[in-house]
């Protein structure tokens, strides 16, 4: 883990992430930042973002196709993700409910050092929207 050195720019990327209520690709972010640090840069907050994932305190969430998504590490909270096929939304997911995997299930002397799961489905919207459209 490397030691991210706190600067205006950093804190105003971290609060902005730890306060979203989303998993937002870099440009929100940006924007958001703007809105603190007017003449911040979207490279200044990529960099950030490559920093604070490399320290572990955000995640990133990729998906072919789309802008990667990060989501903030907040202490003590565990948490995996469901995904909807449709229209891209990503919520949590209490890790407390999922079931562990029994370490027999790996090879013999694999050590886990982390754990991200994602459920895909279909989101109850877009599954009312789908229902809509078929006169279900």
């Amino acid at each position: 883990m490397t030691m991210v050195r706190q600067t205006k720019q950093r804190a105003a990327v971290i609060e902005v992430l730890r306060t979203a209520r989303s998993h937002p690709d870099a440009a929100w972010i940006h924007a958001q930042v703007r809105g603190q640090l007017p003449s911040v840069s979207l490279g200044t907050v990529y960099r950030t973002l490559d920093a604070l994932v490399r320290d572990g305190v955000v995640v990133t969430l990729e998906r072919a196709g789309q802008a990667t998504r990060y989501d903030y590490k907040h202490e003590g909270d565990t948490h995996h993700h469901a995904v909807c096929r449709s229209c891209g939304a990503i919520f949590d997911v209490d890790a407390a409910v999922v079931p562990t995997v029994p370490a027999s299930a790996f090879p013999a002397g694999f050590q886990v050092t982390d754990v991200r799961l994602e459920f895909m489905g279909v989101c109850p919207g877009c599954q009312a929207q789908a229902a809509e459209a078929t006169g279900d």
